[in-house]
């Protein structure tokens, strides 16, 4: 199925507050439910972050690290990020590297599925904020495009 088409499946659920949608398109079947916990949705068939434990916030001193300024690009959906096409194989992106509009940045794969993330914005990426194989959330930040 295409991301877009996933995506805005998604958006329906959200936007909509039914609880479950599945679509059946030829052999490719898609279920998105949710569940409100505390008003935030969850999606089932999704992976979970792992619980975290509260920390004490950091001294006045310590200021948190400026993020850096530019068009934000963030995931289209839930699931692993990837940096490269494969194991061991050179990474779509790197920090200061010039991309066009279209050009790959990434692979999400969600669902057994491979889908490259495309920039939508041209421009020298500033900031890549997600390591590789680290799981991903629906409009999680993943780089930054000045």
């Amino acid at each position: 199925m295409d991301l877009r088409k996933l995506k805005k499946l998604i958006d329906l659920v959200e936007e909509s507050g039914i609880a479950e949608l599945e679509i059946t398109e030829g052999e490719e079947r898609v279920r998105i439910a949710r569940v409100i916990a505390g008003n935030q949705p969850i999606y089932m068939n999704a992976p979970m972050p792992a619980p975290t434990v509260p920390v004490a916030a950091p001294a006045a001193a310590e200021a948190a690290p400026a993020e850096p300024e530019g068009h934000v690009v963030r995931s289209p959906m839930v699931g692993t990020f990837y940096r490269a096409p494969s194991p061991g194989a050179k990474a779509f992106t790197e920090v200061g590297q010039s991309v066009s509009a279209g050009d790959t940045l990434c692979i999400i794969e969600a669902m057994k599925l491979l889908n490259e993330i495309e920039a939508d914005h041209s421009g020298v990426i500033k900031a890549i904020l997600v390591e590789n194989g680290q799981p991903v959330e629906y409009g999680e930040p993943l780089f930054i495009i000045g």
